[in-house]
């Protein structure tokens, strides 16, 4: 008798039969709750593709309880309602007009491999018009540039780390271009937030808006 083929990676069965036999077996109740009342997620999570950093796992979120948004180096675009297909700015607008989020967080990452390609091409002065799409994305940290130049030769690290934290700032910066996204944070109805996680460490750094610095959440040694 033939062995059944799946249409899912096997790794991806092994997965799932593992969390419906566990996870889902203790909180079935939990999940049969969220299916009768529908969400009400209390943050919108704008993260990063990166398969090495997920928000759920970082933050030790429940079902239910944080929105996420994944795309390539956490950038969030300006407000521009015409007739282009704005994935980004949908689940945006969804979060902040129709589930009421109070929190927006746009979460960067060390090593992120977009804004290194951004920064490197910089360095090079040239045109990094390759491929379909990423290329024009990245383009939203173009204010950015001078942040890759800055160590060159010296601390490429610095640099790369540098470039990561602008990309957030410039995030916030077009968050707020959304106009009834600013309208709820001025009545005090919605907060937004910088953070950025080192995936070598598990470490977490906040942003300060009024210093413009980022600092460590929890300086104490894992043991």
């Amino acid at each position: 008798m033939s062995t059944p083929t799946h249409p899912i990676p096997a790794r991806l069965a092994e997965g799932y039969r593992g969390f419906r036999h566990t996870r889902f077996r203790r909180e079935r109740d939990h999940y049969a709750r969220l299916a009768e009342a529908g969400q009400q997620p209390t943050t919108l999570m704008i993260a990063c593709v990166d398969s090495r950093v997920a928000p759920e796992v970082v933050f030790d979120a429940d079902p239910g309880e944080m929105l996420v948004v994944r795309n390539v180096a956490n950038l969030v675009p300006p407000y521009q309602p015409d007739a282009g297909y704005h994935g980004t700015s949908a689940a945006i607008e969804f979060a902040v007009r129709q589930l009421k989020v109070r929190h927006i967080v746009v979460c960067g990452h060390a090593s992120c491999g977009g804004i290194n390609a951004f920064r490197q091409n910089a360095l090079k002065g040239v045109d990094a018009a390759h491929g379909d799409f990423v290329a024009r994305w990245m383009d939203m940290i173009a204010p950015a540039t001078r942040l890759a130049l800055t160590c060159e030769g010296v601390d490429p690290l610095q640099d790369q780390n540098a470039m990561e934290l602008a990309a957030i700032r410039q995030s916030l910066v077009h968050l707020r271009t959304f106009p009834w996204l600013a309208e709820r944070e001025r009545a005090g109805e919605l907060a937004l937030h910088g953070l950025w996680f080192d995936v070598a460490d598990g470490s977490l750094r906040v942003l300060d808006e009024a210093s413009g610095e980022f600092s460590a959440l929890d300086d104490a040694p894992l043991t």
